[in-house]
């Protein structure tokens, strides 16, 4: 062998050496939105999600001794631009984060084909819960259906809701839209009467028509599903028009600490179903901030990192690393594939003794997947605006799953058959 050659295959060597080297690396990249309609919500759980694995990278050099990659694609909240950051994405990624119900159903149907997991925490389609129909697709911990029916437990507690009138102020998005089936059931089988209100894309800042009808219809309460410039403006019309606050309850979307600021001591008393706390003594607090904040690796700021939607963002990314070691430790190797995340996503067991362990005491109840369970349905908490911040105002609640358990499996069934062939994992089936 020439000197030429032997130097020719040790530059080969090391280019290969290289390049498994630069792929020594897990690819968890974020369908993210900071700019648009919705990015005053957006802004402080993408930064939560990227502090935890920025934290992680630094503290632990990443998860498993392997880096995160957990580069963004904005979308602006935009469905056609979500698809399109999915497509761009797709290529290296062990898992996609869609970040809008509508950006999910449009990557629903691609997740067989492409066999990428999809982890919706906290959104998307609620029959996702049924993994036998919707293997690649995750909404852990909790779906809408499970907020919409925990909320209802809350109401119901405040006494009978027999003869009641319940407006939900939506808006007029599928993510607006996704608890309807669970509150036209719960309302059919509690005897109150449901009203729907939609709020249009161009109406979320100016909401004057919504709340003349909310006034005309003078409900006993109003449930929102709101999210980004609608809760602001939500909120606003509410102290505006006089609407007891106290009545005025939300999704975990519309508990937003930034929006309730702008009515500050006005909108003491208003509510939401939040499966996250944000406990500011969990030692995750500290470690963010030693290893991210204090570092310059951060775009938070202090009262951001106080709020509900911030610590949100680092459970999110917490539960997504928790897939990711359950997968390494069963298949015993750093570097996971996507089919390999799906397993792992499938097998979380966060424990109380999980969750002190990884530093999130007190910020998320204790929950668990498997292949025919999706969501964990760890439940939640109320939290209420006390004039200057969100604060914990009831107990644990846990969603009643089997109440519409039947309607998933039709709703999961009815998708199957309009989007055929579609494939079911009949192992799981039987295990159910």
């Amino acid at each position: 062998m020439t000197r030429f050659t032997k130097l020719a295959v040790a530059a080969v060597v090391a280019g290969l050496t290289a390049g498994s080297a630069l792929a020594e690396e897990l690819y968890l990249p974020n369908l993210a939105y900071r700019t648009g309609p919705f990015a005053a919500t957006g802004i402080p759980l993408m930064n939560g999600q990227a502090d935890y694995m920025a934290m992680l990278n630094a503290r632990d050099g990443g998860i498993g001794g392997v880096m995160v990659n957990a580069e963004e694609c904005e979308t602006g909240y935009s469905t056609e631009k979500g698809v399109e950051c999915y497509e761009k994405t797709k290529g290296q990624a062990i898992v996609t984060q869609p970040w809008s119900t509508g950006i999910t159903l449009q990557v629903l149907p691609k997740s067989n084909v492409d066999e990428i997991p999809i982890l919706a925490s906290g959104y998307g389609f609620s029959p996702m819960m049924q993994g036998e129909t919707f293997q690649w697709a995750f909404n852990t911990p909790g779906g809408y259906w499970d907020a919409a029916d925990m909320i209802i437990q809350y109401l119901e507690g405040q006494g009978s809701l027999e003869g009641k009138k319940i407006v939900h102020l939506h808006l007029d998005h599928p993510f607006g839209k996704e608890p309807l089936p669970v509150l036209e059931q719960l309302a059919e089988e509690k005897g109150f009467e449901l009203v729907p209100i939609p709020v249009g894309l161009k109406e979320m800042q100016n909401q004057s028509a919504q709340w003349l009808q909310i006034r005309r219809e003078r409900p006993d309460y109003v449930v929102m599903w709101g999210w980004g410039a609608m809760n602001a403006g939500a909120v606003t019309e509410a102290v505006k028009t006089k609407f007891p606050m106290e009545n005025f309850i939300g999704v975990w979307w519309a508990g937003h600490d930034a929006d309730l600021r702008l009515v500050g001591e006005e909108g003491k008393g208003y509510k939401s179903i939040s499966w996250s706390i944000p406990n500011l003594d969990a030692p995750v607090y500290a470690d963010v901030q030693k290893h991210v904040i204090d570092a310059g690796l951060s775009k938070t700021d202090a009262e951001e990192m106080k709020g509900v939607f911030y610590g949100r963002g680092m459970l999110i990314s917490a539960i997504l690393a928790e897939g990711v070691i359950s997968a390494q430790k069963h298949f015993e190797t750093d570097v996971i594939d996507a089919k390999q995340l799906r397993w792992g996503l499938e097998n979380i067991d966060m424990t109380e003794a999980r969750i002190e362990e990884l530093g999130l005491t007190g910020m998320i109840a204790p929950f668990k997947t498997s292949c025919n369970n999706h969501t964990g349905h760890s439940g939640g908490w109320i939290m209420e605006w006390d004039g200057e911040k969100f604060v914990q105002a009831s107990d644990h609640l846990t969603p009643d799953i089997e109440s519409y358990r039947a309607l998933a499996v039709e709703k999961a069934a009815e998708y199957a058959e309009a989007n055929a062939p579609w494939p079911v994992n009949d192992d799981c089936a039987a295990a159910n």
